[in-house]
């Protein structure tokens, strides 16, 4: 093997390691088996890497958001330098360890023949993405936030299922389909020869989206309005839903196919953005007027909030446990949980805590891909 082709493995290696810190379990033999793959097909077409990795590094279907998200930040980027401990920094000419990006490699390889590519030039910006990746919310840059909303607009939110009581044929199934079985005996003088089955019939859940958009919210809740979106135009059966002094249902704003557009809309419905916070009083308003409709056939609750609470905490704990027996999972995400000294202390969270079924964070990109991770997991 040329030392060319030893930092194309190494490339190619770097770009599985990041999937494996992004929780994808992929195995040495996935890793040399897309390493042998890139050798037969054309490394410039980035569709054809992109299939390539989707077929042999990705085992399941919930990792595809994950699998596309790292494909994105890292697609002929040039991967992290290996730190040294140095006294000083080195020379350019000193910097021998230096890794090509794929791009380096495809140019290496060329040809005379080979017809010319426009590719921008990406350099150096590996560690960018990761920490991108990394980099709460709140503390991004405006051109920093112009690209998190590209990214939270391409995510892919897979619908997690349930049983439902009603029965359908099938193969596979575990119950007798007696109706079946019956009609095809008489068509055959009262002899069964073949045997029909049933299962139950998988049907997707109802998702229901509660987000905080006071002030103690406000360096989020312009994300949280994008994220909403990017549920909203990957599943049918989605409630969107905003509260701070008030509730206000927004989901038919979300479901404008301009993203500017749906999330501008939905800010302009909000008649208290950026006010006081009475969560529950607002969660009362949801279980009273929205309850009914939008929690039916074991629903998925997920809400927004850092857990400040400007009215009565007792009020707030006597809603969340009547939310939580009539959905199927109540699930909080918190902001705050970002910062490693954070601790449920303040009142309102604390009232709540109780009676929420999963406790995640939502202050970065990593932690609305942990989330996907999450939610694809019920399913199963």
């Amino acid at each position: 093997m040329t030392p060319s082709d030893e930092r194309f493995v190494e490339n190619v290696l770097a770009f599985v390691g990041v999937l494996r810190a992004a929780g994808l379990p992929v195995s040495s033999d996935q890793a040399m088996d897309f390493t042998r793959a890139l050798r037969l097909i054309d490394v410039g077409a980035r569709a054809e890497v992109y299939e390539a990795g989707r077929c042999l590094l990705v085992n399941r279907r919930e990792h595809l958001p994950v699998y596309e998200t790292v494909f994105n930040a890292c697609w002929t980027l040039q991967p992290a330098r290996r730190s040294k401990a140095q006294q000083a920094p080195l020379a350019p000419r000193h910097e021998q360890e230096q890794r090509p990006a794929l791009v380096t490699y495809m140019a290496a390889k060329a040809r005379a023949g080979d017809p010319e590519r426009d590719v921008a030039d990406k350099s150096a910006t590996y560690s960018d993405a990761e920490v991108l990746q990394r980099k709460d919310f709140s503390e991004m840059t405006p051109e920093e936030l112009e690209a998190i909303k590209r990214l939270i607009q391409a995510m892919r939110w897979q619908t997690v299922f349930r049983r439902s009581r009603r029965r359908i044929a099938s193969r596979s199934g575990d119950t007798l389909h007696l109706r079946r079985v019956i009609a095809e005996a008489a068509r055959h003088g009262g002899l069964p020869l073949t045997l029909a089955w049933q299962t139950r019939k998988i049907k997707p859940r109802p998702l229901v989206l509660i987000a905080d958009i006071s002030g103690s919210m406000e360096k989020y809740s312009r994300l949280v309005l994008q994220f909403f979106y990017s549920v909203a135009q990957s599943m049918r059966q989605v409630e969107c839903f905003v509260f701070g002094t008030r509730l206000t249902r927004i989901s038919l704003q979300l479901k404008l196919k301009n993203i500017d557009r749906a999330v501008s809309e939905a800010a302009a419905e909000v008649v208290d953005w950026a006010g006081g916070t009475r969560i529950g009083e607002s969660l009362a308003a949801f279980n009273r007027e929205w309850g009914r409709r939008v929690l039916r056939r074991g629903a998925l609750v997920l809400i927004v909030s850092d857990g400040w609470e400007r009215g009565d905490t007792g009020l707030l704990a006597a809603q969340m446990r009547y939310l939580q027996l009539r959905c199927y999972r109540l699930i909080w995400l918190n902001p705050l949980m970002g910062k490693a000294s954070y601790q449920p202390q303040v009142e309102g969270m604390a009232a709540a805590l109780p009676f929420i079924d999963d406790f995640l964070p939502i202050h970065n990109l990593q932690s609305l891909s942990t989330l996907a991770a999450h939610l694809a997991a019920l399913s199963r």
